[in-house]
C-alpha cells in the first residue's frame, strides 16, 4: 500500500511538472516585465528634469555671479566654495574637498595684433594661447609665413628664422562630427611653437579652432615640449576670419609685417581642490560610479558649454535619484574635477587617490562637450560590456538617444581607465560647440534651457542601467 502510494505521489508529481511552461516563457516574461520597469523609471527621469529640473538655474547662478574659473585663479577658488555648497543643498549623504596642486597661468592686459596692407591699418582679434609667454613690452613685429600644418612648417627650415609662424590649418567641415574636425587641427595650436622656435621662429600666431568664420579668438592650451626655456616663442591664436583675411592678404603682399604684443605669464603652481560628493549604493557601497565634468574654464568667456554645463549636468543626475526615490545599488559619485583645461592634475590626482585607497570603480559617466540637444554616448569598454551598454539603445532611442558607439570616453575620466572599468562619454550635438569654445562668448545666454535638462536627463538614465547591469570584477590596481 505503500509503495503503491508513493507510486501514484510520483505520478502526480510528474503530471504537475508536465504542466510547467518551456524555460524561455519565464525569461520572456521576466525579460519584458523588467524592460517595462526600467522604461517607466527612465520616463520619470525625463519628467522630472523637464518639470522640476535645478540645472539651468544652477548654470546661472555658476556663470553670471562667478564666471570665467582658470585654475588658480580666484573665480575658481570661490567656484570650489560653490560646488561645496551645492552638492551639500542637493543632500548628498558625503560631501568633501579633494586638495591638487594647478599650475597657474595668468593672461595680463588684453592683447594686441595688427598688420598694415594697401596703406591701411587691419587691426586683428586676438588671445595669447594658455601657457604662452609674453611678448617683449614693445610687441614683437616681423614678416609672416603661412602653412597649413605642423609638418609643413617643420619643413621651413632657415625659412622660419626670424618670422611669425602663421598655422592657418582649417576644421574639415565636410566631417559631420565636429569633434573629429577640432582633433585634426589641434595639434598646430597645442604643438605649433615647440615646432618652430627651435627653427629661430620669432613667433607664432594660429587660426582659431572652430568651423565657423567669426571675429572670437578661440585659446586654448599650448606648451614647449623639451624645448629649454629661453627658446620659447610667445603664442597666440587670431579669430578665423582674420585668419581669412590675413591669407588672402599674403597672397598680395607675401612681404606684409604682422604685429602682436601680449602680456601673459605663468606664475607658481597653486593649492585647489576637486569637489566630491556621493550617494552610498544600498548594496554594493565599496563599488562606485562616477559621474562629473570639469569645474575649471578658460577665462575669455564665463565657460558656459565648457563645462558648465557638464558640471550641473553631472550634479542633477544625483539629484534626479533623490527626487524619484532611486537608490543606487553601488555608490554613485558626483565628481567636479579642477584644471582639465591646462593640465589634467585634478583627474590625475583623483585616479591616484582611487589606486591608493584600492577603490573599485564599475563605470564613468563624463559630460564635457557642451548643452546641446543629446545624441547619446560613445563608450570605452571591454567587449562584452560595450554589447551590454549597446542592448539598451530600444530603452533610450525614444529619447533621441540614438548614438552607442565605441569611442573614447572624457579626459578627466580617461585616468580610471581599466579592462573592467565602463567609461562613457555623453555626446550632444555637436555642430554649435566650436562656435563658443575657448572664446568670450561662451556664456549662459548661450544654453538653451530645455537642451540641458535633456541632458541631464539622458545622463541620469544610462547611470540608472549602468548602476543596474554593470558589475566589477576587480578593483584598480595600486
Amino acid at each position: 500500500m505503500k509503495k503503491l502510494y508513493l507510486l501514484l505521489l510520483g505520478g502526480v508529481f510528474a503530471a504537475l511538472s508536465c504542466k510547467v511552461e518551456p524555460k524561455e516563457t519565464p525569461t520572456k516574461a521576466t525579460s519584458k516585465k523588467t524592460h517595462k520597469v526600467d522604461s517607466t523609471n527612465i520616463k520619470h527621469l525625463f519628467n522630472t528634469a523637464l518639470t522640476q529640473g535645478k540645472s539651468y538655474e544652477w548654470l546661472r547662478d555658476l556663470t553670471t555671479n562667478i564666471g570665467g574659473r582658470l585654475s588658480g585663479s580666484p573665480e575658481a577658488a570661490k567656484a570650489v566654495i560653490w560646488g561645496e555648497k551645492i552638492m551639500k543643498e542637493v543632500g548628498l549623504d558625503s560631501v568633501w574637498l579633494q586638495p591638487v596642486m594647478v599650475p597657474h597661468w595668468v593672461r595680463g592686459e588684453k592683447e594686441e595684433a595688427s598688420y598694415t596692407f594697401e596703406g591701411k591699418k587691419v587691426n586683428v582679434p586676438i588671445c595669447a594661447l594658455g601657457f604662452s609667454i609674453a611678448t617683449p613690452n614693445e610687441g614683437i613685429t616681423a614678416k609672416v609665413i603661412e602653412v597649413k600644418s605642423l609638418e609643413e612648417a617643420k619643413k621651413l627650415g632657415d625659412k622660419a628664422k626670424g618670422n611669425i609662424i602663421f598655422y592657418n590649418g582649417a576644421f574639415d567641415n565636410t566631417l559631420i562630427n565636429t569633434f573629429q574636425a577640432y582633433g585634426g587641427c589641434v595639434g598646430q595650436r597645442f604643438a605649433g611653437a615647440s615646432a618652430v622656435a627651435s627653427l629661430g621662429a620669432k613667433g607664432v600666431i594660429v587660426r582659431s579652432m572652430t568651423n565657423g568664420i567669426d571675429d572670437y579668438p578661440h585659446t586654448g592650451s599650448m606648451g614647449y615640449g623639451d624645448l629649454p626655456k629661453e627658446k620659447y616663442i610667445p603664442a597666440a591664436a587670431i579669430s578665423s576670419r582674420a585668419a581669412e583675411n590675413l591669407s588672402k592678404h599674403l597672397q598680395k603682399n607675401p612681404n606684409l609685417n604682422f604685429y602682436f604684443k601680449q602680456s601673459c605669464k605663468t606664475l607658481p603652481d597653486a593649492p585647489s581642490f576637486n569637489v566630491v560628493g556621493e550617494i552610498k549604493g544600498s548594496e554594493n557601497p565599496d563599488k562606485i560610479l562616477v559621474v562629473g565634468g570639469h569645474l575649471d574654464s578658460w577665462d575669455l568667456g564665463d565657460g558656459a558649454h565648457d563645462d558648465g554645463t557638464g558640471i550641473v549636468q553631472s550634479l542633477e543626475v544625483a539629484y534626479l535619484f533623490k527626487k524619484n526615490g532611486i537608490t543606487p545599488k553601488n555608490t554613485l559619485r558626483v565628481v567636479f574635477f579642477m584644471n582639465e583645461e591646462n593640465g589634467m592634475r585634478g583627474a590625475k590626482e583623483y585616479a591616484r587617490l582611487a589606486k591608493e585607497n584600492g577603490e573599485v570603480h564599475v563605470a564613468a559617466l563624463e559630460s564635457d562637450a557642451g548643452g546641446h540637444t543629446p545624441r547619446g554616448f560613445s563608450i570605452d569598454a571591454n567587449k562584452e560590456n560595450l554589447h551590454l551598454v549597446q542592448s539598451w539603445k530600444k530603452l533610450l532611442a525614444p529619447y533621441g538617444l540614438h548614438d552607442l558607439v565605441k569611442g573614447g570616453s572624457g579626459a578627466d575620466i580617461g585616468p580610471l581607465k581599466d579592462e573592467h572599468v565602463t567609461l562613457v562619454g555623453y555626446r550632444p550635438d555637436s555642430q554649435r560647440y566650436f562656435d563658443y569654445h575657448h572664446t568670450v562668448i561662451d556664456t549662459f545666454d548661450k544654453v538653451n534651457k530645455r537642451e540641458l535638462e535633456l541632458g541631464s536627463a539622458s545622463m541620469a538614465s544610462i547611470i540608472y542601467l549602468m548602476d543596474k547591469y554593470l558589475y566589477a570584477k576587480k578593483p584598480i590596481k595600486p
